[in-house]
């Protein structure tokens, strides 16, 4: 009985030993798939778990501490599930929903051994629990690999070998050839469909008469012409601005520049804010998943120190923990922070532009502490350990822009500024980001660092313009095909390398022209005379994959909405014309659904109760997204928890003039600056923006149920 016990506990020991070997050796192919490059003995780092951001977004971590952008769900989970196997299974498992405990699951088979894990299920609708099976590993609570139809999973690359370089080389070789000849069509058709106002201009010029006379502020762009003459005449004569007048006068004397005379035209930021007597310092921010991007401070040098090169450096990848407040002055109320975030193909130097009717210098010389975004990659392709060449670098898309890029960069701001929370303003694709990372599935905590959301020209739901046919070639394309044509990494880099080797103003004359053909936007109403400026900022460098996510066969392109499917669409669209029909005559308008109603609208709702106030501006003449759709979606209650304190819509506006028109300032920043000082949380302890003084902070409308009115503006 002895003998025969003592066997089966050798034979015991012998199956367990063999079954941790086992797992020791798909732990390690697992992990050799997930690392940065093929383990040697003179590299040995090698990915050892996978840390969830999100639940659908893993970040791969190594054994040196260096982060790898994310992988498919299922390849994430099975690293973390043989590690844990190969580590022993837990003795409790945890599964959590929000605060909420839904289940707690113990394992018999660790002998009081184990180790109590907690998993964290999302909170939206969709979310569902694991399912238990029989083992007592991970496996019984491993989350389900579930696949928003809105966002399908990015491409697995592993790490370097001769194939893998071969397949990269393929990729580039076919998207230099290919998409030199798609953007050769562009160009031509840019050019072609520029002829008959070319040829009107010149009938004019030889019947001596002024076609931009018809411009709506002709007047206006010879004024701010003739002052530009003159200030650079000034500066020649330095330290004397004689010359100028009126408002422009007290201008240069409140803030004297310190660069001057004839503009260059350059793709400098920190330039264009010291002709108007500011200045600029670049941050280095790291996102959770390793890319480093910039961050542009804007402030006046008279209240400012810039720091120093190290203290401008990334802080590593930990976001939303402490703040070094560092005030030049202690004893002055600092300026409340607002980080404003540009839109597709663009930079930040899209809000530097204007002189001091730039949205950023105008913001800034209000009062208000002024931070510049810019998603990964920009105009510097960089990561911690990722290199321009690896497809890695650019296995991205929309989705982590907005639960990556935005909350590194909100942590830096509240981390210098040493606040709780901060204004954000977005314009077009930055809108798109922002919409996306507050939803409930994404990651609702950004919204507790935002006492406001501006969004100008705000792209939640697509405008006709997404029919055109260069864009539904790229919507009928196969994704096998587009990765041919477009390649696997940065989207038709030769456009960056003519940014570099042409002439600045013959790129802006030519920039111009060609997107303006892609989307349909006119100079109408910008000051034309700094036009070839505003396109020495774009375009930058984007992925393949995010412009795939845009334009290819499976998602916006074809849903034409950010976050509801075409069918949701369709199914909230007929619900709401139903209740429009059944609405009795002087009954309360859509805006001020009743309770009942807003639970019902809510169950498709985007956002909980994390989301921070909404301020909305459309371009009434914007062919590229809807922003009437968003602003009815908001008005039908469908988003009970989202407070639109401000909404206006400018008839005669298109996409960028929300920026770049002349009138801008009167039309839309002197309300972003209201809306941002009404809905403060700080108005106490911060400095008060000029013109803000008898702005009193943002009530809800009590007639609406504590809600805010929700109106339109023409």
């Amino acid at each position: 009985m002895g003998a025969s016990s003592t066997g089966g506990q050798r034979a015991s020991g012998s199956s367990t030993q063999v079954e941790v070997a086992q797992h020791a050796v798909d732990f390690a192919h697992q992990a050799e798939k997930l690392s940065l490059r093929q383990p040697t003995g003179e590299e040995p780092s090698v990915a050892i778990k996978a840390e969830f951001v999100t639940p659908q977004d893993p970040v791969i971590v190594e054994s040196d501490g260096s982060r790898l952008p994310g992988v498919p769900l299922h390849e994430a989970h099975r690293l973390n599930v043989l590690r844990e196997e190969l580590e022993g299974p837990p003795e409790t498992v945890e599964i959590k929903q929000g605060e909420e405990t839904k289940e707690k699951i113990s394992n018999a088979n660790t002998n009081g051994g184990g180790k109590h894990k907690v998993i964290h299920m999302p909170d939206g609708q969709n979310s569902q629990l694991p399912q238990p099976s029989a083992g007592g590993t991970l496996k019984r609570s491993m989350p389900p690999s579930h696949t928003n139809p809105l966002f399908p999973p990015l491409p697995l690359y592993g790490p370097p070998s001769l194939m893998r370089n071969i397949q990269c080389l393929f990729f580039r070789v076919s998207s230099f050839f290919l998409s030199l000849t798609f953007l050769s069509v562009i160009v031509l058709g840019a050019v072609i469909t520029s002829i008959p106002h070319a040829t009107k201009k010149l009938f004019y010029r030889l019947t001596l008469r002024k076609i931009d006379e018809k411009r709506p502020f002709y007047d206006e762009e010879k004024r701010r012409a003739e002052l530009r003459k003159k200030k650079q005449e000034a500066w020649g004569r330095r330290p004397s601005v004689d010359g100028l007048h009126g408002d422009q006068e007290s201008a240069a004397d409140d803030y004297p520049p310190t660069e001057g005379g004839k503009d260059p035209i350059v793709c400098d930021v920190g330039y264009y804010a010291r002709r108007v007597g500011l200045d600029a310092e670049e941050f280095r921010v790291q996102t959770e998943d390793g890319f480093i991007i910039d961050l542009i401070h804007v402030f006046d040098p008279r209240e400012y120190t810039k720091l120093d090169e190290t203290s401008r450096d990334h802080m590593g990848p930990t976001i939303f923990q402490g703040s070094r407040k560092k005030l030049k002055d202690p004893g002055r109320k600092p300026k409340f922070p607002v980080l404003l975030m540009h839109g597709l193909l663009q930079s930040s130097g899209a809000y530097c532009c204007n002189d001091d009717e730039s949205l950023a210098f105008w913001l800034c010389k209000s009062g208000f502490d002024v931070w510049l975004g810019n998603n990964r990659c920009g105009f510097k392709p960089r990561h911690t350990v990722l290199e321009y060449g690896d497809p890695r670098m650019w296995c991205w898309n929309i989705r982590q822009m907005g639960v990556f890029d935005l909350p590194a960069l909100t942590s830096r701001v509240l981390a210098e500024t040493g606040l709780e929370k901060l204004g954000l303003i977005c314009h077009s694709q930055g809108t798109t980001e922002t919409f996306v990372a507050l939803a409930k599935e994404q990651r609702p905590d950004l919204g507790e660092k935002l006492t406001v959301f501006c969004a100008l020209a705000p792209a939640a739901y697509a405008g006709p313009l997404i029919g055109k046919m260069y864009f539904k070639f790229m919507r009928l394309i196969s994704p096998a095909m587009f990765r041919m044509v477009f390649g696997i990494h940065a989207f038709m880099p030769i456009m960056m390398q003519m940014h570099r080797l042409l002439p600045p103003r013959f790129f802006g004359w030519m920039g111009y022209k060609v997107f303006s053909y892609l989307f349909n936007w006119t100079d109408t109403r910008w000051d034309r005379g700094l036009r070839d400026r505003m396109f020495q900022f774009a375009p930058v460098y984007v992925s393949a994959e995010s412009m795939r996510w845009w334009l290819g066969r499976e998602c916006f392109a074809k849903q034409k909405c950010i976050l509801a499917t075409k069918e949701t669409t369709r199914e909230e669209e007929a619900m709401d014309a139903a209740a429009a029909d059944a609405q009795p005559a002087g009954e309360l308008p859509d805006s001020q659904l009743s309770a009942e109603s807003q639970a019902t609208n809510g169950s498709t709702a985007w956002y909980n109760e994390q989301v921070p106030p909404f301020a909305l501006w459309v371009c009434g003449n914007d062919a590229l997204v809807d922003g009437r759709r968003l602003l009815k979606r908001f008005g039908n209650g469908r988003e009970p928890h989202v407070k639109v304190v401000h909404s206006k819509v400018v008839d005669e506006y298109e996409h960028l003039d929300v920026l770049w028109a002349i009138d801008a300032p009167d039309q839309i920043f002197t309300e972003i600056r209201e809306v941002l000082w009404k809905t403060c949380h700080a108005r106490e302890t911060c400095r008060v923006p000029l013109g803000c003084e008898a702005v009193g902070p943002w009530q809800p409308d009590a007639s609406a149920g504590g809600e805010p009115s929700f109106s339109k503006e023409a």
